[in-house]
């Protein structure tokens, strides 16, 4: 009876660990089954993304090589004109007005960009009613790209005042039509006085008097000559940039003035030096 109950307890024993045995490998085969659908999923995902990046190197290259060729391309359309760097149908088209420019008045220019300089200051002077060039009262300069106006206060205002005479009428419609006639320029207005000082209700000093001068020319153009008021910039020097030194009547009365200062951006400077292109 006993050899029966040992023989029952081992065979007990013995399926039990078989059931055990075959769970675990169950649930390996499982596992393993788990990690190799990763596993190809994760090489499916790799594989996508090697294509993707691949595509974005190949746009990335494409790209360089388009501003690569562009760049060669704008290198080979670009001169070098002293400091300034232009098209070079810009500087055809510059070689083209300088050719008629009067070759006098070329004569000193050192570099093509003096020449550029003269060619601008004959077109706005050419621009000018022949009576303002020829007026005693005002002269023009210009300085590099910047032309400029300087107009005795006698032909604009009454000693010690800062509203504008009737006879400078005449003067200021001619004006602007000429800054009219370029939608790219700015002007800019100084009002000039000499030393002597000026205290009035209406004016503090010096500086007031110059200021309030170049706003009233200022509003004058606009209001009356239909100047678009962005072009316009108002501007006091008071004394303090005399011509002559004010040490007797003639010299104070050239350092009593106002200066228009006609200032083209460099796109409609290369417009007016080939305006006739």
């Amino acid at each position: 009876m006993k050899k029966v109950i040992t023989v029952l307890v081992v065979s007990g024993s013995l399926l039990m660990t078989s059931c055990v045995s075959k769970k675990k490998y169950v649930a390996l085969e499982t596992d393993l089954n788990n990690t190799r659908s990763n596993l190809q999923k994760t090489t499916v995902e790799k594989e996508e993304l090697e294509t993707k990046f691949a595509a974005i190197e190949a746009r990335v290259e494409e790209y360089n090589n388009k501003i690569n060729t562009l760049t060669d391309s704008n290198n080979e359309k670009l001169v070098k004109v002293d400091n300034l760097v232009i098209s070079k149908n810009q500087k055809d088209r510059m070689s083209a007005a300088l050719a008629n420019v009067d070759p006098a008045k070329l004569e000193g220019a050192q570099t093509l960009k003096d020449s550029m300089n003269v060619a601008v200051s004959q077109n706005l002077m050419n621009s000018l009613d022949a009576s303002i060039k020829d007026d005693e009262d005002i002269s023009v300069d210009i300085d590099e790209t910047v032309v400029m106006l300087s107009i005795s206060d006698k032909l604009l205002f009454n000693s010690g005042s800062y509203r504008v005479s009737n006879k400078a009428s005449e003067l200021l419609e001619k004006l602007a039509s000429v800054i009219n006639s370029e939608p790219s320029l700015e002007v800019m207005i100084e009002g000039h006085t000499d030393s002597k000082t000026i205290n009035t209700p209406d004016l503090r000093d010096n500086w007031d008097l110059s200021v309030k001068r170049a706003t009233s020319i200022a509003r004058l153009l606009q209001n009356k000559y239909d100047v678009d008021p962005a072009k316009l910039i108002a501007s006091g020097r008071s004394s303090y940039k005399p011509l002559v030194p004010n040490d007797n009547k003639e010299n104070m009365a050239a350092n009593r003035r106002t200066r228009i200062v006609l200032l083209p951006d460099l796109d409609k400077f290369f417009a007016m030096i080939g305006a006739n292109e």
